[in-house]
């Protein structure tokens, strides 16, 4: 079971916490990760490309020549995908790329990054994210104080936490979400994670069972 320090925004160890190690102490997975990779970005596809068919091109619908007797091949359509600005064959179409891998392996990528961001020195437990105000100059400064500014960087606590959505939403490396919207994507793609212990609570308890 990993033990970690926990600090607080000014960079001070104010105790310990002891984590879940199915949670926190998974194997690296490459392959499950490599899915989970995989299944998020085609969710995220709009899947909107397409080129025109010969019932989509404009052009008249009449045969050009007669059938036979001119020498010439014969044609029906001047939409053809055989003549220069006809339809397009076997071209993209508007469809659906998205798909669902089983919870069970999304869930076990999430864990396997998260346990070796922990072991790399890229998790940081705060005790909690509370600030004065929601100047982004605050969040900024703390950032640096836990020496995490020069990285893109994400936050992980409750989206409750007015003062820390409205600080975070304006720089532009850093990325807040809670445990219910932590993803494999925003793991891999942000270098270092700090998460508030209420956070660590709700992740333990979304990813441990």
């Amino acid at each position: 079971m990993p033990v970690v320090k926990v600090k607080n925004l000014k960079n001070e160890v104010v105790g310990e916490l002891a984590l879940n190690d199915k949670v926190f102490g998974a194997d690296l997975n490459k392959a499950l990760i490599w899915e989970a990779i995989k299944e998020f970005r085609a969710n995220g596809r709009r899947g909107t490309s397409a080129t025109k068919t010969r019932g989509d091109v404009s052009g008249s619908g009449r045969k050009l020549w007669k059938q036979k007797g001119t020498g010439r091949a014969r044609i029906a359509s001047i939409r053809s995908p055989l003549w220069k600005g006809g339809g397009n064959v076997h071209g993209p179409q508007p469809r659906d790329w998205g798909y669902k891998m089983p919870q069970k392996q999304r869930h076990g990528a999430i864990r396997s990054a998260l346990s070796e961001r922990l072991r790399e020195g890229g998790l940081l437990i705060v005790e909690s994210f509370d600030l004065a105000d929601h100047k982004t100059k605050q969040l900024a400064g703390a950032l640096v104080t836990l020496g995490t500014s020069e990285t893109h960087v994400l936050l992980i606590d409750s989206i409750d936490n007015r003062n820390l959505v409205l600080a975070s939403r304006n720089l532009p490396t850093v990325k807040h979400t809670n445990g219910y919207g932590l993803n494999i994507y925003d793991i891999l793609r942000h270098e270092q994670i700090v998460i508030s212990k209420r956070a660590v609570e709700e992740v333990e308890r979304i990813l441990g069972a």
